[in-house]
């Protein structure tokens, strides 16, 4: 079991759904929800120095206002290699977009792509990598 997840997503609702099902399938002990990006890269920078407290996975939206996923990895290269290296993100978007598919998936950070909505199918995937 994985001990801390994070969501990202700027819709309250695919949040609620998405740690719901982290929860019904006992996927991880604690999922911590933000509604911006800007609001997780501050949680980020809090915690920085407490590794207990940052997320192993982090569940990003892609579209999203101000700071959207693409510039929240784009911060997320500024951080310290203790937070990069504990903290794997799995984009969780409805978009379709090929271009930027392939833009998420060819960063080093992203180790998954998938789509809205979350499913026990997807988390089994993720636990296998």
């Amino acid at each position: 079991m994985i001990d801390l997840v994070m969501l990202i997503d700027d819709n309250d609702t695919d949040n609620f759904i998405s740690k719901r099902i982290i929860e019904l399938t006992q996927f991880a002990r604690q999922v911590v929800a933000k509604s911006s990006g800007q609001s997780a890269l501050e949680y980020l920078h809090q915690h920085q120095e407490q590794s207990d407290q940052l997320p192993n996975l982090i569940f990003l939206d892609i579209n999203m206002p101000i700071v959207d996923g693409f510039m929240f990895l784009y911060e997320f290269e500024n951080f310290p290699p203790s937070v990069r290296n504990k903290c794997k993100v799995v984009i969780l978007s409805s978009s379709d977009n090929q271009r930027d598919i392939n833009r998420l998936i060819n960063n080093n950070h992203v180790i998954k792509y998938i789509t809205k909505p979350l499913t026990q199918v997807a988390l089994e995937e993720i636990k296998e990598l």
